[in-house]
């Protein structure tokens, strides 16, 4: 397994509560706090943080002209429904 690049090391300030339910799942897992913290980051970017990526992709792509009108995307399915589309 190579090994992956790591940043500089960081600071943070952490409510108690959450610092001990970290604490207490690394020593479960025998793991050290870092690792619980990079396996809660991993999850959080792959489901809220993923989400707020795309929202901001999708409003630059509307700001910059590249998006569709709701109201003309409607009335093309009401014609692709209707059968007057090719």
């Amino acid at each position: 397994m190579s090994e992956r690049e790591l940043s500089n090391p960081i600071t943070m300030r952490l409510p108690l509560d959450v610092l001990a339910e970290i604490e207490q799942i690394a020593e479960i897992c025998n793991r050290s706090r870092s690792w619980v913290f990079v396996r809660a980051l991993k999850s959080y970017l792959a489901a809220e943080g993923r989400e707020i990526i795309e929202v901001a992709e999708a409003r630059r792509e509307i700001e910059s002209g590249h998006g569709h009108d709701l109201d003309d995307v409607l009335e093309e399915v009401d014609a692709i429904v209707n059968g007057a589309a090719a």
